[in-house]
C-alpha cells in the first residue's frame, strides 16, 4: 500500500527502509534482538509499562484518506493506495510522572552517522513547541546494523538540525557524538527496551528536579 503526504510526496515508513525482498526473508538470530523492529520493541516495552501503571505511552494513530481499494476477494479489500489527511509529527506520545512525553523512533542501516535526511521540518517543529511548553522530547535511535539504540535528548537533535545550512558543516550525526553525549539502551527480557530511566534523567536536567 502507498500513502502519500498531504503534498502528495509518497511516505516512506521506517519498516520500508530496513531491507531488501531477500533480506526481509533473513531473521537476526541475535539473543538481544530476535528480527523485531524498534518499533515492535517500543510498542512491548510500552505495553509493559502500561500493564504496570508506570507510564502511558502509545504510538500514535495515523490519520489517513483511503483513494484506492481493491478487492483480490469478495471476502478480502486491499488498500492499494492513501493519503495523510494532515503530516505527521512524531510516533509515540502519552504521561510519565506528571510530564507530557512525545518522542520519534528512526531506524538506520549507517554504521556510523545517523543522516538527519531521515527527519522532517515539521517533526522538529513539533517537538520544539511541545518542548517549549514543558514537554520531555527525544528521538531514539536505532543502528540495526550495529544492534545499538540510543536515546538522544531533543535539544541535541535541534542543535544538528540547525546547522545544516552552515558552510561544510556535516548532514548527519556521527556515531561518536551519540556514544558521548546520548544514552545508549540496553535490551532486556522486560521491559524489553527500558528507556524510563532515561526519561527520568531528561526530567531532573530540565526541571531541576
Amino acid at each position: 500500500m502507498s500513502i502519500k503526504y498531504p503534498n502528495g510526496k509518497l511516505y516512506i515508513s521506517n519498516d520500508d527502509k530496513k531491507r531488501s525482498k531477500k533480506q526481509q526473508g533473513i531473521k537476526k538470530l541475535s539473543h538481544s534482538n530476535r528480527g523485531m523492529t524498534l518499533e515492535e520493541d517500543l510498542n512491548v516495552t510500552n505495553e509493559f509499562y502500561l500493564s504496570r501503571n508506570m507510564a502511558i505511552i502509545h504510538k500514535k494513530p495515523i490519520p489517513i484518506q483511503i483513494v484506492n481499494v481493491d478487492y483480490p476477494r469478495r471476502s478480502a479489500a486491499k488498500i492499494t493506495e492513501a493519503y495523510y489527511k494532515k503530516a505527521s509529527t512524531t510516533d509515540y506520545n502519552g504521561v510519565y510522572k506528571g510530564h507530557y512525553i512525545d518522542f520519534e523512533a528512526k531506524e538506520t542501516q549507517n554504521k556510523t552517522s545517523f543522516p538527519l535526511k531521515n527527519f522532517h521540518e515539521h517533526q522538529l517543529t513539533h517537538m520544539k513547541a511541545c518542548t517549549d511548553h514543558g514537554g520531555i522530547c527525544f528521538v531514539i535511535i536505532r543502528f540495526s546494523t550495529l544492534n545499538r539504540v540510543f536515546l538522544v535528548d531533543f535539544p541535541l537533535i535541534s542543535s544538528w538540525w540547525n546547522q545544516q545550512s552552515e558552510e561544510n558543516v556535516k548532514k548527519s550525526i556521527p556515531l561518536s557524538v551519540f556514544e558521548t553525549e546520548a544514552y545508549e539502551l540496553t535490551y532486556s527480557l522486560a521491559p524489553r527496551l527500558p528507556y524510563l530511566p532515561i526519561i527520568d534523567k531528561l526530567i531532573e536536567s530540565h526541571t531541576g528536579k
